[in-house]
């Protein structure tokens, strides 16, 4: 493990978040996905080791009516020489803890390709389960 400094997103770190996810995932995100990221608050948050920007788990809440909410993790992701050294962990458990602390926050959900076995194995070992398989 290898100490990790969390930070909220907001528009002056916001660019290094973008380079992050064009370095980790294939998928370029839309405006919509950083306004949502913003918007929610501490559940999406920035890891930094040494001041470099190593990961980053960006969440949306969801309305579920009558002023109740859902978090949905949209995005978990660490640079590859940082992997398995608790930076996930400490991102996901960071915005678990932020969620529960939340009343109006009921449930958290995600969704992980079914060919992604480290991330199957990630989640199940942070208490997530599968509940449904979407074809594509």
């Amino acid at each position: 493990k290898i100490h990790i400094v969390l930070d909220s997103v907001r528009d002056k770190n916001l660019k290094q978040m973008k380079q992050l996810n064009a370095a980790i995932f294939p998928v370029k995100y839309k405006d919509k996905f950083y306004s949502d990221c913003i918007a929610c608050g501490d559940v999406t948050q920035l890891a930094y080791y040494n001041d470099i920007l190593v990961g980053a788990i960006a969440c949306r809440l969801e309305s579920k009516g009558e002023g109740k909410a859902k978090l949905y993790i949209m995005t978990l992701g660490v640079l590859a020489p940082y992997r398995d050294l608790g930076v996930g962990t400490h991102l996901l458990e960071h915005s678990l803890r932020v969620a529960r602390e939340d009343p109006n926050i009921e449930e958290a959900y995600l969704h992980v390709q079914t060919n992604n076995d480290g991330a199957i194995r990630f989640y199940g070992k942070h208490g997530f389960s599968i509940k449904e398989m979407i074809p594509n």
